[in-house]
C-alpha cells in the first residue's frame, strides 16, 4: 500500500514557509509515500517562478499547475527541463512544458495528469478527450494502473463529469483552483479517489489568500488593485489517498486540515 498526499493551491512565500514548517510531522503522522502540490500561485503575486519552485522542492516531489503557469515568464525553461513539474496537458502542445509526468517510487511508479477545465478558465482543449489520450499514452509505460489526475477547474459540475468518467481508470481524481476545501471525498466506484478540491495552504483570513482589504475595495470600486498575499496566519489544505500499488485502486480518501 503506498499514500499520497496532496496539497491544495499553495499560496505565496507565506504559504510555502508554512507547509515546509509542519510536512516532515504530517508525513510522519500519516506514512506519506509521496507530495503532490498544487503551486501555480506559489510565487508572490501568483503565478510560479523558480524561486518558488525551488521552495515547494523543499517539501514537494511532484509540483502540478493551472491557469497561472505561464504568467511568469522565468519559469518556461523550467517547465521545459524539470520532469518533476508540469502544466494542463490540454493546452496547445507548443506550450512550455509537459503535460504529465511518471514518478519512481522504487517499488512502483505514479503517473500525474494535470488538467484544466474549460468553463470560465481560459480557453482550452477538451479535458475529456486529453485524458483519453494520455492514458492510451500511459498504457503498458506503467507497472501498475496507478495514476493521479489534478483538475484545475472553476466549475464544481465539470469535476464531477470528469470524476466519473475517469472512475475505475484512475487512482485519484482531485480538484484544485477554488481555493475552497470541498467536503465530498469519496471512493467513486472501480476504485478511484475523488474530491472536488482540495483546498489552499496560505493566509486563512483572506481572500484566496490575498489580503481581503484590497479584494474588497476593488469588488466595490471596480478599479483594479494590485494583489497583496496576506500575511494573516496560515492553514494547510489537502487529501490523503492511500491506494493498492499493484492494482492501482484507492483504497480511502480523507481532508486534511492543519492550523
Amino acid at each position: 500500500m503506498k499514500k499520497i498526499l496532496f496539497l491544495g493551491d499553495i499560496v505565496g512565500s507565506h504559504g510555502c514557509r508554512f507547509v515546509k514548517s509542519v510536512i516532515y510531522d504530517i508525513k510522519k503522522k500519516h506514512g506519506i509515500d509521496i507530495v503532490i502540490a498544487n503551486g501555480e500561485n506559489s510565487a508572490d503575486g501568483n503565478g510560479i517562478t523558480p524561486l518558488s519552485a525551488d521552495m515547494l522542492f523543499g517539501f514537494a516531489d511532484i509540483i502540478t499547475t493551472g491557469n497561472h503557469c505561464f504568467r511568469r515568464k522565468e519559469v518556461y525553461p523550467l517547465l521545459e527541463s524539470s520532469d518533476r513539474i508540469i502544466r494542463p496537458a490540454n493546452y496547445p502542445e507548443d506550450a512550455p512544458g509537459k503535460g504529465y509526468c511518471i514518478y519512481d517510487m522504487g517499488s512502483s511508479q505514479l503517473a500525474v495528469i494535470n488538467l484544466i477545465g474549460v468553463i470560465y478558465t481560459d480557453q482550452a482543449d477538451n479535458p475529456f478527450s486529453a485524458a483519453d489520450r494520455i492514458l492510451s499514452e500511459l498504457r503498458g509505460r506503467l507497472n501498475a494502473p496507478n495514476i493521479l489526475v489534478d483538475l484545475h477547474a472553476e466549475t464544481t459540475s465539470e469535476k464531477k463529469a470528469l470524476g466519473q468518467y475517469l472512475a475505475g481508470r484512475v487512482t485519484a481524481v482531485i480538484g484544485t483552483h477554488t481555493h475552497v476545501q470541498t467536503a465530498d471525498e469519496t471512493i467513486l466506484p472501480g476504485g478511484t479517489a475523488y474530491i472536488t478540491d482540495a483546498g489552499m495552504c496560505g493566509a486563512e483570513l483572506s481572500v484566496l489568500g490575498v489580503r481581503s482589504d484590497i479584494v474588497i475595495k476593488r469588488m466595490c470600486s471596480h478599479i483594479p488593485e494590485k494583489f497583496t498575499e496576506s500575511d494573516n496566519p496560515a492553514f494547510l489544505n489537502g487529501v490523503v489517498t492511500e491506494y493498492d500499488e499493484k492494482t492501482g485502486k484507492a483504497l480511502s480518501i480523507s481532508r486534511l486540515v492543519i492550523r
